[in-house]
């Protein structure tokens, strides 16, 4: 985890005054105070990502009117790590993918012809 997500996490941490369960949770109305003991549900999730694409001004950018939804978010995590030279291997872990070929596909890899593998083996022809 990075030093910057870390802090992040633990200030969040100090100012819920959380010491056990759930990260993130609901909070009662007005956000006057966390919920304890509850978890965001997956609907919680998709309208805070829906609320901050909005503000971010994408919105216009589909039909529906909304242009991130927390799967966007999942496949920039994956695409990001994968061009930061993260193995493949570790982010199907991450993804939690049974299949190596499922993170593939999800991640659009195709074959570098620019960079591919045998480039950077290090052989040489003998006196060359």
């Amino acid at each position: 985890m990075p030093g910057w997500c870390k802090a992040a996490l633990d200030a969040w941490i100090t100012a819920a005054g959380l010491s056990t369960g759930h990260l993130f949770r609901p909070t009662a109305p007005r956000g006057s105070k966390v919920l304890a003991r509850a978890c965001l549900s997956h609907e919680a999730v998709a309208l805070i990502v829906r609320k901050y694409g909005t503000q971010v001004g994408r919105s216009d950018l589909t039909p529906e009117g909304v242009y991130l939804a927390p799967h966007d978010l999942r496949r920039t995590f994956a695409k990001l790590a994968h061009k930061g030279g993260a193995p493949i291997d570790q982010i199907q872990l991450s993804l939690g993918h049974a299949s190596i070929q499922t993170t593939e596909v999800y991640l659009g890899v195709d074959q570098n012809l620019e960079s591919a593998p045998c480039d950077v083996l290090g052989l040489s022809l003998k006196g060359s």
